[in-house]
C-alpha cells in the first residue's frame, strides 16, 4: 500500500558547515558580537521597545554615513535592493539619466535604470581607473541629466572613484547623485552631507562586520522632495520610500515585517564602528592594506586599479602566467580553507579578489592569505622565494 510519508528523503544532520575565512569581495566574517546580538530574544516589529532599536540604528547609522539626513534607514534586503531602491524612487519613465561605467557594477546600474524607463546616457571608462572629473561636467552640462549614478568603489577592479566634487557639480545642473557605497561603508571616508550627494546605499556584509541582509540607504532632503513630487506611483510596491518612510518615521505606520535578528546584528555592527571611531577604522584599513600590498608584490602580483586608486580594504590582482583561477581558487578553499573571489566582466579569468573587511581587517588574516597565496602559488608552477610575502608584510608593519 502506498504510504506518501515513506517516499521523504532522510532527515539532514544537524547544520554543521565547513569552517571558512572569507576574504573575498563578501560577505566578509561577522564580528562575534554580531552574531552573538542576533541570538537575542525576537520582539515584534511595532513593540515599542523594538521601535526604539529601530531609532537607535538610524542615529548610528547617519554617524557612520555621516549625514544628518533624516530619510536614513537599513531596507530589508541585501545589497542590490539598495541600488533598486535609490532608482525607482528617484527615476521616472523618460527621465535623462547619466551613468559611469567603469566596472562590472556599473554596468549593473544600467541594468536597473533601464528597467526604470530612463533615457540613458552611459560613460565607459576603463576597468581600473577612475573618471575625469572634467569629462562628467561636460557631459552633465549637455545632458542636463535627472540622475548622475556611479559607483564609490567597485567591488570588480578594485578601484576607488574620487567623489567629494561631482555632488557640487550635480547641483550646478539640478541632477542627483546617487551613489553606490556598497564596499566602502566603514571601509573609506563616506562623507554624505560633505560632499553633496543626494542618494547612497550600501550593504550589511562587508565594512559593518554583519551577515548579508540590509542594505544601508540614505536620501537628501532634495532627494526626499524629488520622491515626493513624483508624477507616477513607485514601480515597486515592497521598495516605495513613501510608504516605508512612514514605518521608520514618526508615524510608525506598518508596512512589512522587519527582519527583527538583522536588525540586532546592523545595530552591533554599527556600535562596533562608532566605538572603535569611524576614521581610526579607516586607517587601520589602510594599515592592514599597505601591509599585505608589501607581501602582494614581493610575491610578484600586480594589481587591476591604477595606482593611488587601488581600495585598501579590497584589492584585485592580476593572476599570474600560468596559472589557473578556478584551480587556484579552489586550492586555497580546500586547502587552507580561505575563501577569494573571481574576477568579473572583463577581468574574468584574470584576477582574483582579496578583501580585509570589517571583522576580517586584522593581521592574521593577512599573514593568512599571504602566505596561502605562496603556497598554492608555488605548487602551480610559479618561482616564488619562500616566505618573501609573509617577511615584506612584517616589514611594512
Amino acid at each position: 500500500t502506498f504510504h506518501p510519508f515513506r517516499c521523504l528523503m532522510p532527515l539532514p544532520g544537524q547544520l554543521t558547515p565547513p569552517t571558512r575565512l572569507l576574504l573575498g569581495p563578501g560577505p566578509s566574517d561577522a564580528h562575534p558580537r554580531v552574531l552573538a546580538a542576533m541570538t537575542t530574544p525576537l520582539l515584534g516589529h511595532l513593540d515599542p521597545a523594538f521601535l526604539e532599536i529601530m531609532s537607535e540604528t538610524q542615529d548610528m547609522l547617519r554617524q557612520v554615513f555621516q549625514t544628518k539626513n533624516a530619510l536614513t534607514i537599513p531596507m530589508s534586503a541585501t545589497g542590490m535592493a539598495g541600488m533598486e531602491t535609490c532608482f525607482v524612487n528617484l527615476v521616472e519613465p523618460g527621465d535623462k539619466v547619466v551613468l559611469c561605467v567603469a566596472g562590472y557594477f556599473g554596468t549593473r546600474m544600467v541594468d536597473v535604470a533601464g528597467r526604470c524607463g530612463a533615457e540613458l546616457t552611459v560613460l565607459n571608462g576603463t576597468w581600473g581607473e577612475p573618471f575625469d572629473l572634467s569629462l562628467i561636467r561636460e557631459t552633465v552640462q549637455k545632458v542636463k541629466p535627472r540622475v548622475l549614478g556611479i559607483v564609490h568603489a567597485e567591488t570588480s577592479t578594485g578601484c576607488l572613484q574620487p567623489i567629494a566634487e561631482l555632488g557640487k557639480l550635480c547641483h550646478e545642473f539640478d541632477t542627483l547623485l546617487i551613489t553606490d557605497t556598497v564596499t566602502s561603508l566603514g571601509c573609506v571616508p563616506v562623507k554624505l552631507d560633505e560632499w553633496e550627494i543626494d542618494a547612497a546605499f550600501s550593504c550589511s556584509q562587508k565594512g559593518l562586520s554583519c551577515p548579508p541582509g540590509l542594505s544601508p540607504v540614505s536620501l537628501s532632503e532634495r532627494a526626499v522632495s524629488k520622491v515626493k513630487a513624483r508624477k507616477s506611483k513607485v514601480q515597486s510596491w515592497y521598495l516605495d520610500l513613501t510608504s516605508i518612510m512612514s514605518y521608520w518615521g514618526g508615524d510608525r505606520a506598518y508596512h512589512h515585517t522587519a527582519p527583527i535578528s538583522m536588525i540586532y546584528a546592523i545595530r552591533e555592527g554599527l556600535r562596533l564602528a562608532l566605538e572603535e571611531g569611524v576614521e581610526n577604522r579607516i586607517a587601520r584599513r589602510v594599515e592592514k592594506h599597505l601591509a599585505r600590498q608589501a607581501g602582494s608584490l614581493a610575491l610578484g602580483l600586480s594589481y587591476t586599479a591604477k595606482e593611488g586608486h587601488q581600495l585598501p580594504q579590497l584589492n584585485a590582482i592580476r593572476i599570474p602566467d600560468g596559472i589557473d583561477d578556478v584551480a587556484g581558487r579552489k586550492k586555497l578553499l580546500t586547502d587552507f580553507g580561505i575563501e577569494v573571489g573571481g574576477g568579473l566582466g572583463d577581468f574574468k579569468g584574470k584576477a582574483w579578489r582579496i578583501g580585509l573587511m570589517g571583522y576580517n581587517s586584522r593581521p592574521n588574516c593577512v599573514f593568512q592569505v599571504l602566505a596561502a597565496l605562496e603556497t598554492v602559488l608555488r605548487s602551480m608552477g610559479a618561482k616564488i622565494e619562500p616566505g618573501k610575502g609573509v617577511a615584506a608584510a612584517e616589514q611594512a608593519y
